[in-house]
């Protein structure tokens, strides 16, 4: 299903669906609104993975009665249970789920002038909340792209099989970002780290994304593991492409 509705528009739904819960809590009506607005919710992917377990579970207001009538004898517990459990999924829409650097990336990859990448990273930003797995997957997809792009640009040849470290200490070293091409210790450092974040964001990949399949001993990611693996591909992304564009505009001498 299409997102068609702006988050604003979308927390208002939120909102209603909540006020129709705490209303049916203590002692008001059903009201036919709670099934249009749970599968509106549901098939959303900003709103589902926040949605509260007992909004999945109840398939109709009635159900949510039997469950909330049985979980608490008074109406105060039952409306702080169900503000608490809302919480988190109208925090994230009135904050939007964006950081101060989403828009210092957003204006830098265009440089790259490819849709793709664009496109790349908005899908990461908009799961970064609603798609933990399809996140982190994301992440490394577009500094994989990154790397790729600028290589390309530079008519520098490359393994298209290539994981991520292998690619990014290609083109580090092409951007003069490499920690061996430097002599300063605080730049080595930094570059260091640099080279650990990317080979830390692959290893993350492997081990708690959507990309492998997982045995009996699984790892599900959280939202803050979702949220530094974006704004870290990000940061690097920017950090490559600003790189690059400063090397193509710096006169050869």
């Amino acid at each position: 299903m299409l997102m068609t509705k702006d988050t604003s528009t979308l927390s208002e739904s939120v909102e209603r669906l909540q006020n129709i819960c705490v209303d049916r809590a203590t002692g008001g009506c059903d009201d036919s609104e709670y099934q249009v607005l749970r599968n509106e919710l549901r098939d959303d992917p900003r709103a589902n993975q926040l949605l509260p377990r007992f909004i999945q579970t109840s398939r109709t207001v009635s159900q949510f009665w039997q469950f909330i009538k049985h979980k608490f004898a008074t109406y105060a517990e039952r409306r702080t249970f169900i503000w608490n459990e809302f919480k988190p999924l109208l925090e994230s829409l009135e904050n939007g789920a964006r950081t101060p650097s989403d828009e210092s990336v957003s204006e830098i990859l265009p440089e790259l002038s490819s849709d793709y990448v664009h496109e790349i990273w908005q899908r990461a930003l908009e799961r970064r909340t609603s798609n933990l797995d399809g996140a982190i997957t994301l992440a490394r997809t577009l500094l994989e792209c990154v790397c790729k792009h600028i290589l390309d640009d530079l008519d520098i040849e490359y393994d298209a099989a290539a994981d991520l470290p292998k690619l990014y200490r290609l083109t580090s070293e092409q951007l003069n970002l490499a920690p061996s091409q430097h002599t300063e210790d605080i730049f080595r450092r930094i570059l260091g780290g640099c080279t650990s974040v990317v080979e830390g964001l692959g290893a993350l990949r492997n081990r708690i994304s959507d990309a492998h399949g997982q045995g009996i001993k699984n790892y599900r990611p959280s939202a803050r593991h979702a949220e530094l693996a974006v704004n870290l591909a990000g940061t690097m992304a920017m950090f490559l492409v600003s790189t690059w564009v400063n090397l193509k505009q710096t006169p050869e001498t």
